[in-house]
């Protein structure tokens, strides 16, 4: 990630100041060029000072030159011997992953987990679609604002599976290549497209949603589409999706366990959303094994992605979600997930540890540059900063004495839910 030098510009302009030069200055390292930072300790004021213009020249200058070194950053990532290692995997990938996908014939369908009329009979039916309705009365507003985030996350299948499409050396260029990279994302989009269907099936069953607002909230998540970034580095797209993959196991399996016999008794959904989370264990299995080859063939460059991504934080693929009203929608979901105990900052925090073990980061030495020694220490040392991070910011909370605000949510018919906004 590039890192940004931020400067307090106002009082320097105010009193017409221009930078001490006889004064020491500190520098840090950036994209391996060392860059010396002025110091708002270091301003002295003088009749005739620089102009403020010219500082901010110097400090676009330096954005700029940080820029230049991410742009060159990436470019490496799709340099034909970096997308060799990505071609030279397909055997392996065809022994190590394509075996995760289950065959149709044995795996579930939306129909074995809710009531089905062609199984049950018009009455049995009826009686069934009944009883899940009074299950579900059972499930606070809170978590099913919580479940139509998850849900609306899971429907916009066709952006993500376009996303990887776009990543070079693995993408289905045509459609139906038969390359052992191809096979996978179209298996592995075969199964995702289950939840979707699965969790919206449920919704409208309950009765407990407005399905006409959920279902313009998948429309605009899709109209929207999402910016991975870097766009078509395998080595940043496997990392994202791997930490995603996971992250979504966890949510629905929090899900399960909070809606479940030793929550709020909703079995149908409790079921529905463990049958989810094992699907998505299944699939986190096969991103990190890829991840794993790809630090085994390359670990500099894969290390470095892997530190890239997690300085950036790893956005939820639902940031954009949007009701048609407020601004800060994703906000009030995250808040909520947190409250309702569905994702959490422990969550995040658990993933990148699981991560850094299963990746054997901190055993990376071999191979590695000055970069990718910095790379490996931040990102063995991330979950202890996430931790202190956590901490300050419930001491911060507690000081400033917040109160929750009260707010409709749409897909709930506008009943009102409790959410602290950071």
């Amino acid at each position: 990630m590039a890192a940004t030098a931020t400067m307090a510009m106002p009082l320097a302009n105010r009193l017409r100041c221009k930078p001490n030069t006889n004064s020491s200055s500190p520098s840090r390292t950036l994209f391996g060029r060392r860059v010396t930072m002025i110091s708002s300790s270091r301003w002295m004021c003088r009749g005739s000072a620089v102009s403020g213009s010219a500082i901010m020249s110097a400090a676009a200058d330096v954005a700029a030159a940080v820029r230049r070194e991410e742009d060159e950053e990436m470019r490496s990532y799709l340099s034909p011997e970096k997308l060799e290692v990505l071609t030279q995997m397909e055997p392996w990938v065809e022994e190590n992953v394509l075996p995760l996908l289950k065959p149709v014939e044995a795996a579930w369908q939306p129909s074995d987990l809710l009531p089905d009329p062609a199984v049950l009979g018009g009455e049995g039916f009826h009686a069934a679609c009944a009883e899940l309705r009074e299950r579900a009365a059972g499930v606070p507003d809170l978590l099913l604002v919580c479940l139509v985030a998850n849900m609306v996350t899971e429907e916009a299948l066709p952006t993500y599976q376009s996303s990887l499409n776009r990543v070079r050396a693995v993408g289905d260029l045509t459609g139906a290549d038969a390359t052992a990279w191809a096979r996978w994302i179209r298996g592995w989009s075969a199964e995702e497209n289950r939840h979707g269907d699965v969790l919206n099936r449920y919704m409208y069953l309950s009765g407990r949603f407005d399905m006409a607002e959920v279902e313009r909230a998948v429309h605009r998540l899709i109209r929207s589409g999402m910016a991975v970034d870097p766009p078509c580095s395998p080595y940043h797209a496997f990392v994202y999706t791997a930490f995603q993959e996971r992250a979504t196991a966890v949510a629905h399996g929090n899900t399960a366990r909070l809606v479940g016999a030793r929550g709020h008794g909703d079995a149908a959904l409790a079921r529905v959303c463990g049958t989810v989370a094992a699907d998505e264990k299944r699939h986190e299995a096969a991103y990190t094994r890829i991840v794993s080859r790809l630090l085994e063939a390359d670990p500099d460059a894969g290390v470095r992605a892997v530190a890239r991504m997690l300085r950036r934080g790893v956005a939820m693929p639902t940031s954009p979600i949007s009701d048609g009203r407020r601004d800060d929608l994703y906000a009030c979901v995250v808040s909520l997930a947190e409250q309702a105990g569905t994702y959490t900052v422990s969550d995040y925090c658990s993933i990148v540890e699981h991560l850094v073990r299963e990746w054997r980061v901190e055993e990376l030495a071999a191979g590695l540059s000055g970069e990718g020694r910095r790379a490996r220490d931040y990102v063995c040392e991330l979950p202890q900063k996430i931790r202190r991070m956590k901490e300050k910011a419930h001491e911060r909370a507690i000081k400033a004495q917040k109160k929750p605000i009260s707010i409709p949510i749409n897909w709930i018919f506008d009943r009102h839910v409790s959410v602290m906004l950071p």
